[in-house]
């Protein structure tokens, strides 16, 4: 039998409870999950590439059967250098569906052996996005209830001129 291997794309900048809850429920779903972080310098992320990894990492280290790695490809390159023939992608509301549509049909018109899943967040977090987030850390507003744990940790741990 094939080993079901999800790969799922982000900048995660930084990862929030939103994210982490699709990779939980995505674990239920498939034998292995690959968290794979974009560099996307286009989105010029809050943290480093270095940062959210860590971050990345910390909030799934007690997880079995998740990976995370960096990436700097197109994502349907990374799913075939990692055996991974799912792409997850998360749903937070109706206008995230007509962008994650058209990339989703996109990945497949790149590689037809490539399937996206799309998965919703559980309501309490529906609303968490990185961006809101972010916000919330350039004016040092309260983001506990928005990240995990050790995400909260590490960017407190940070001194504040390094929030860019």
């Amino acid at each position: 039998m094939n080993k079901k291997i999800a790969l799922y794309p982000g900048t995660f900048d930084p990862i929030t409870n939103g994210h982490f809850d699709i990779i939980e429920r995505a674990l239920g779903l498939f034998d292995e999950v690959i968290v794979a972080v974009a560099i996307s310098t286009d989105k010029k992320p809050m943290f480093t590439l270095d940062e959210r990894i860590e971050m990345t990492k910390e909030a799934v280290k007690h997880l079995k059967n998740v990976k995370v790695v960096g990436f700097n490809n197109l994502t349907v390159e990374l799913a075939k250098e990692l055996d991974a023939n799912i792409l997850i992608r998360g749903l937070r509301a109706v206008s995230d569906f007509e962008y994650e549509l058209q990339l989703g049909y996109l990945n497949n018109s790149l590689d037809d052996s490539i399937e996206t899943v799309y998965l919703m967040p559980k309501l309490k977090h529906a609303f968490i996005s990185s961006s809101i987030v972010r916000g919330l850390l350039s004016f040092n507003g309260k983001t506990s209830h928005l990240l995990p744990k050790e995400v909260q940790k590490i960017i407190g741990s940070m001194n504040s001129c390094t929030l860019r």
